[in-house]
């Protein structure tokens, strides 16, 4: 069974990519290239672009995982359903093959894409702990503006068939349980985390959470910042635009760890900023955990219901 190493890029489209370009410029990202047609945009890791915008009615196309290299990407066009290797005709090349799963999002995983540059990223050294003298004779200074977005770092969606979903991600992507959440009897299944399976390398909590649901959308796209400070500094300059509405946060979660603080983009999308992940390998094997268990965060307030409830495509 062929498995991703990665999760990459966004895939939506939108009708106005002047409004949908300065959300993601608030947001932290950068502009790499812009056609007529799309919208390219990138975090300061040296992924091509982590977020595409197809011109279009607002409408939530897919996402794209990372194939390890070339005879890898051959497997997944083996696969039932799947594309032939295709040539990119975009911004960055490389190479990919096409899925659509059981919720209509078409998948793609790609290998060759052209890396960019990193940039530079501002970090601010905590006294904290056992580190109590990280940062000496200097006095802590936070940079205002957008966040500093470095990569995307999941999915998550609303399923009418969650177990069918399930077995989706984990045969065609080769995604593993990082956590099953029932209510009730244990196969009740109502949602679940799933992580990249790399063997021995630590990889996120996970790339994709899947709950079920009344109809199939996407509840939020989630990137990853350089860290805590980032994630109010981000929060404080899109507050201080006046022109997004804020979906929740800012918080822990208690499953996954990450520090998140998440904001609807101006044709209802939800993007998240996030930081501090846990990571695993797999010597860690997945846990079966009630609903009650997952409920709430280790900080800050709890889900809105706009946020609970929501599910787009």
């Amino acid at each position: 069974m062929p498995k991703v190493s990665d999760i990459l890029y966004m895939r939506l489209a939108s009708p106005d990519l002047d409004v949908q370009e300065e959300f993601l410029s608030n947001f932290g990202m950068h502009r790499v290239e812009r056609t007529k047609k799309a919208l390219y945009m990138r975090g300061t890791d040296p992924n091509h672009h982590i977020h595409v915008t197809e011109l279009g009615d607002p409408a939530v196309l897919g996402w794209a995982y990372l194939a390890e290299n070339q005879d890898n990407l051959k497997e997944f066009a083996s696969l039932d359903g799947a594309s032939g290797v295709e040539e990119i005709d975009e911004p960055g090349g490389g190479y990919r093959v096409r899925m659509t799963d059981p919720n209509g999002f078409e998948i793609e995983v790609v290998h060759g894409i052209e890396e960019v540059n990193p940039l530079p990223v501002r970090r601010n050294q905590v006294n904290w702990g056992e580190q109590p003298t990280r940062r000496t004779n200097e006095a802590t200074r936070l940079q205002h503006g957008p966040a500093e977005v470095k990569r995307m770092a999941h999915a998550v969606i609303a399923s009418t068939d969650l177990k069918g979903t399930l077995a989706w991600y984990r045969a065609n992507i080769g995604l593993t349980c990082s956590d099953d959440i029932y209510d009730g009897e244990p196969d009740n299944l109502v949602a679940s985390f799933n992580r990249l399976d790399r063997g021995e390398d630590f990889v996120d909590h996970h790339v994709l959470f899947a709950v079920q649901g009344d109809h199939a959308g996407l509840n939020h796209v989630a990137f990853e910042v350089a860290d805590i400070d980032d994630v109010m500094v981000g929060h404080d300059h899109l507050k201080s635009t006046g022109k997004y509405e804020h979906a929740w946060g800012i918080g822990r979660h208690l499953l996954g760890d990450q520090v998140f603080d998440y904001w609807f983009d101006p044709y209802r999308r939800v993007h998240e900023h996030n930081t501090d992940n846990a990571v695993f390998n797999n010597t860690v094997s997945g846990n079966l955990v009630t609903f009650e268990e997952m409920q709430g965060g280790q900080w800050g307030p709890p889900p809105p219901e706009i946020f609970l409830n929501h599910a787009v495509k």
